[in-house]
C-alpha cells in the first residue's frame, strides 16, 4: 500500500489476478484447465482485465467463466478503493 489511503498498482494488480483465478478454480479442477491467462494492468487509475481460459465445456461455459472472472477481478479492486 502507498502512504496514502489508496492501494499501489502492485496491490491492485495482485488483488485482481487472485480474484479472477479464484473464480476459475472454484468452477474447474486445476487439472481440467489446459490454459489460463489473466492479464491485469493498472495505469493512471485505469484497470484493464483480460481473462483467457481453455477448459472443457462440460456443463460450464468457459467463456462465461472467463467473463465472470474478469468481473470478479474488477469488483475486488473496487473493494480496495472503498
Amino acid at each position: 500500500m502507498t502512504t496514502g489511503d489508496e492501494p499501489d498498482a502492485e496491490t491492485v494488480v495482485r488483488t485482481a489476478a487472485e480474484a479472477a483465478e479464484d473464480v476459475v478454480f472454484s468452477r474447474y479442477r486445476r487439472s481440467a484447465v489446459s490454459d489460463l491467462d489473466v492479464s491485469v494492468t493498472f495505469e493512471a487509475g485505469v484497470l484493464e482485465v483480460d481473462v483467457y481460459l481453455d477448459a472443457p465445456d462440460e456443463g460450464t461455459d468457459p467463456e462465461r467463466v472467463a467473463d465472470d472472472a474478469a468481473l470478479a477481478a474488477r469488483e475486488a479492486v473496487d473493494e480496495l478503493f472503498e
